[in-house]
């Protein structure tokens, strides 16, 4: 497998999951703007979407956070990571939906440097009643589907990663920061913030 993946991006979250999982695997980094990888490869010809994460699994390129995240949970068969039948396995998957249809989309304005300041404070509003569902989510247990990390964990790490450049406190949601440092403690999440150059 190899992983396409841009810095602090989204994609830190399949980063982050592969080094968890100890599944074998290569990383390249993509600069997104100009739509070329590390080494001088046309990326839209790997990705015609043009975004990451990308996973390389032979010939084939699998898109889409929530599609690559249960690709490699199932792949790694850890059923704790990302349960294989019952309504656990459900549960993460509502998950990695909410995420990626709604905490993930409420920050696109605020990347957007057409966005007006009020649309931009209009998005902030937003992205902090997400996070108020996701403090009380968090209320009394160390991950969002209970006591074990799964596979939609590391995305919402990944998001709480953007909050400081785009002028939201975390502060407010102190179960949010608990759950952040929970993850920088992680010896995946380390090893991924070192080779993504954010340690």
């Amino acid at each position: 497998m190899k992983l396409y993946y841009s810095p602090g991006a989204c994609s830190q979250a399949a980063h982050i999951l592969l080094h968890e999982t100890n599944l074998p695997h290569d990383s390249e980094a993509v600069d997104i703007r100009a739509k070329k990888t590390a080494s001088g490869a046309d990326y839209l010809a790997i990705n015609p979407k043009g975004a990451v994460p990308a996973l390389g699994i032979g010939e084939e390129v699998l898109t889409e956070n929530g599609a690559i995240l249960q690709y490699i949970g199932e792949k790694a068969g850890h059923e704790t990571l990302f349960p294989g039948t019952g309504l656990e396995r459900y549960r993460v998957i509502e998950w990695l939906a909410y995420l990626g249809s709604d905490v993930h989309k409420s920050f696109g304005p605020l990347f957007n440097p057409a966005s007006s300041d009020e649309i931009k404070t209009g998005a902030r509003d937003m992205v902090g009643k997400k996070f108020d569902f996701l403090e009380q989510s968090l209320d009394g247990q160390d991950y969002l589907t209970g006591p074990s990390m799964t596979v939609a964990d590391p995305y919402l790490f990944a998001m709480l990663g953007w909050t400081a450049s785009l002028g939201i406190d975390l502060a407010k949601w102190p179960n949010l920061v608990a759950f952040r440092k929970r993850m920088d403690e992680r010896p995946s999440v380390q090893a991924v913030m070192k080779a993504e150059g954010l340690a």
